[in-house]
């Protein structure tokens, strides 16, 4: 497991809130922290990948977990 420094869980949350609330957290963040999302929408693969593109933030992993879709994403 990657080491991130900040977790948001967005389970039970459809799109686009998964997205909205890890803009949110990311806001908040220093460029080089990671952001670990856990969401269950699985929309959320492709709204992820699209929002990293969009805003310049890296995905780093995108994988599913027992049913749930986990996330890191780094803060550039």
């Amino acid at each position: 497991m990657a080491n991130f420094d900040q977790e948001l869980d967005a389970s039970g949350l459809n799109c686009p809130l998964p997205i909205l609330r890890a803009k949110k957290s990311l806001a908040g963040m220093d460029a080089g922290q990671v952001l670990h999302i856990i969401a269950t929408d699985p929309g959320s693969v492709k709204d992820f990948e699209a929002f990293a593109k969009q805003t310049g933030n890296e995905l780093m992993e995108s994988k599913e977990e027992g049913g749930k879709f986990v996330f890191l994403i780094k803060k550039n």
